[in-house]
């Protein structure tokens, strides 16, 4: 390896090139964030930085080799930052998605007591719950979890929070579609926020998303409702009155959780918002009075 072979600018362009050639969207920005995991620096000050040692150049080219081959950025930096928390992930765990930061950041904006009682159902590596967790100090957020894949990165997630002196955060282990699994949280909740599997059998995935994240954080049944349906009554049981619940879900169901949360006749403000690009990606409601 010559003295030309470890200059990072050269390299950068090299692996967005390889990036591009294998279909990876972002190939620039992918390249920038594995030099700077690579070099301990952040994006911002890979500026500051002339070149790799031998053994960074070599760990890169194995990263870039990775990525080309579509595995998740997420998953060989090893983490991916949510809102002002970083989630640990790796195979196994579903990556979180800037689009459920919108979902956390309107939950946040409720009129909340000072000691609210949150849910993060369908938790999967605990994104929503730590972010909860994270602005709330005084909360007590329960995650919700099955899947034993995924229940092993929230119990590394909640476990690290615990390891700095926080221990907020209860894991509860069953199916967010069994009433018994929530059934101690009855009239206790104040905020429930899901992001639930919703996607439609079928629907057609990124390389990444297909061979990386877990089927069963995908795929809500031929409708993609089949837990949202289930969870949604539940939220009703939960909830105190005049507690907020949120619910992600597919562009293409623009109208039907609306007519869910209609449906139940124990919510009143039901409102479905827009993503980043406009599109219909998450609905919300309040627990009427009983």
């Amino acid at each position: 390896m010559t003295d030309d072979d470890l200059l990072l600018r050269p390299a950068l362009l090299d692996a967005a090139r390889r990036l591009t050639s294998s279909g990876v969207t972002a190939p620039r920005t992918d390249a920038e964030l594995l030099a700077a995991f690579v070099l301990g620096v952040s994006r911002g000050r890979l500026l500051l930085v002339d070149a790799f040692t031998p053994a960074q150049r070599a760990a890169f080219e194995d990263l870039i080799g990775a990525r080309a081959r579509r595995v998740p950025l997420q998953h060989l930096i090893g983490s991916v930052a949510f809102g002002d928390v970083d989630v640990l992930v790796g195979p196994g765990a579903f990556v979180p998605r800037p689009e459920t930061e919108l979902l956390v950041a309107w939950g946040l904006e409720r009129d909340l007591p000072p000691a609210p009682v949150a849910v993060d159902l369908c938790s999967g590596p605990g994104a929503i719950a730590l972010a909860v967790a994270h602005a709330l100090p005084a909360a007590h957020v329960s995650a919700v979890e099955q899947d034993p894949n995924a229940l092993d990165w929230l119990r590394r997630n909640v476990s690290a929070r615990a390891s700095a002196g926080d221990r907020q955060i209860e894991v509860i282990v069953g199916d967010v579609t069994d009433p018994a699994t929530t059934q101690d949280l009855d009239d206790r909740v104040d905020l429930l926020l899901c992001n639930p599997p919703y996607l439609p059998d079928g629907t057609p995935l990124e390389p990444e998303v297909a061979a990386y994240d877990p089927a069963p954080a995908l795929f809500g049944g031929p409708d993609g409702l089949d837990v949202i349906r289930p969870v949604v009554m539940r939220a009703g049981a939960v909830l105190r009155t005049h507690g907020w619940v949120g619910i992600e879900h597919d562009v293409t169901h623009r109208h039907a959780v609306a007519d869910l949360f209609a449906g139940a006749g124990v919510f009143s403000d039901i409102e479905v918002h827009g993503d980043l690009t406009g599109r219909p990606r998450f609905t919300t409601a309040r627990r009427a009075p009983r």
